[in-house]
């Protein structure tokens, strides 16, 4: 996994002595920018929510996929809904090319160069994964390419000459290049299904596998997103063994890398200069964030990435056998938590509101009725 990640998805600043950290002012963080509103999320107006439109044919517009998915049935969990941000960020920072465009072009990388950054713009930039893509999930099909155009534009300037400078063959990178584009939704997709198949309880019913046919047909359904993006056309899998293939084939870009972190231009280590300016631009109301770093993705992170095939641990966490069945044991040990968590109203409205924000919690209140009619039906 990327230290970026094994970095700060921890308790480190929780365990640091009040004498080594320097208390300031500068950085006092208010509950109102800790919530933000819905421009947080929001870059392309108001979202049109699934069905809330009409086709040439006069046929509701339900998006990319609609209600009766097997994609909506994965999203739309409850599991999904309070564990999704966790498991895309910690599966898309294993994928080199996306830890080398944080690296060096991210608003995370500009703040770490002038020093500035702070436990809640790292938070940030974790906060609006979820919402920012939920208009492309759950809003109709001008929705979902319009928050595209958008994203492609915001991030057509990343991109550099190296992924990884103790690894020069692997190239350099393009965040709107298609491989990239094609791994950021790919690794979004199947860490929805992860989850789902490892946390997903239904009542007294525990999380199980999908069959292997309702694997095949999400996966299937999750080529219109890849498809949306600009992947491969000759590389977008159907199948849940054309996706495996896939991770097979570009094995070298998860594979665990201690050199990924380290910034070409200057040779500083990305992640420890991060951490050395969370401490040094401290304010004790930054508490809030870390309080919430160690809810969502500090202490679910062991669990999903067990959730994760055998493969991606070994590669992209670096897990060997030892560890795997560690983790194999804290996810199995963490289900009473992992239950709690999805089922708790209060914890499922604070990751609604904290990590999908007002559009995305009514595109999703909008999509699970239409869902929910569907499967009632059938």
């Amino acid at each position: 996994m990327a230290a970026i990640t094994a970095h700060f998805l921890s308790k480190e600043i929780d365990m640091v002595e009040k004498t080594e950290v320097r208390i300031s002012d500068e950085f006092e963080l208010s509950d109102e920018k800790l919530m933000g509103n819905a421009n947080r999320w929001r870059r392309f107006g108001v979202p049109v929510p699934a069905g809330g439109s009409k086709k040439e044919d006069g046929s509701p517009d339900y998006g990319l996929f609609g209600p009766g998915s097997i994609v909506w049935k994965v999203a739309l969990h409850p599991s999904n809904i309070v564990f999704q941000s966790v498991a895309q960020w910690g599966l898309q920072l294993m994928y080199k090319p996306v830890t080398a465009g944080v690296r060096d072009q991210d608003p995370l990388a500009r703040k770490v160069r002038q020093g500035k950054l702070t436990a809640f713009d790292y938070f940030e930039r974790l906060q609006r994964n979820s919402g920012i893509h939920a208009p492309m999930w759950f809003g109709d099909t001008a929705t979902a390419e319009g928050i595209w155009k958008h994203l492609y534009r915001i991030h057509s300037h990343v991109e550099g000459g190296v992924i990884d400078v103790g690894e020069p063959g692997l190239g350099g990178f393009s965040a709107t290049g298609s491989r990239e584009v094609m791994w950021a939704a790919l690794t979004e997709m199947v860490g929805m299904l992860w989850v789902y198949e490892h946390f997903a309880w239904h009542g007294d019913t525990p999380p199980s596998r999908l069959s292997d046919e309702e694997r095949d047909q999400y996966i299937s359904e999750s080529a219109a997103y890849l498809r949306l993006v600009g992947s491969p056309e000759d590389e977008i899998p159907h199948t849940m063994a054309e996706a495996d293939a896939l991770f097979d084939k570009y094995q070298d870009l998860f594979k665990k890398s201690e050199t990924a972190d380290i910034m070409p231009d200057t040779g500083q280590h990305f992640a420890q200069l991060m951490h050395e300016q969370i401490k040094n631009n401290w304010h004790p109301t930054q508490q809030k964030v870390i309080d919430l770093l160690n809810e969502f993705f500090n202490e679910p992170m062991p669990a999903v990435i067990a959730s994760y095939p055998e493969k991606i641990q070994l590669w992209g966490a670096g897990w060997g056998e030892a560890q795997r069945a560690e983790g194999v044991k804290k996810l199995a040990g963490s289900q009473k938590r992992i239950r709690q968590m999805q089922e708790s109203p209060e914890t499922f409205q604070r990751a609604l509101d904290v990590f999908w924000g007002p559009d995305g919690t009514e595109l999703i209140n909008v999509a699970r009725e239409l869902d929910e009619k569907v499967r009632v039906a059938l």
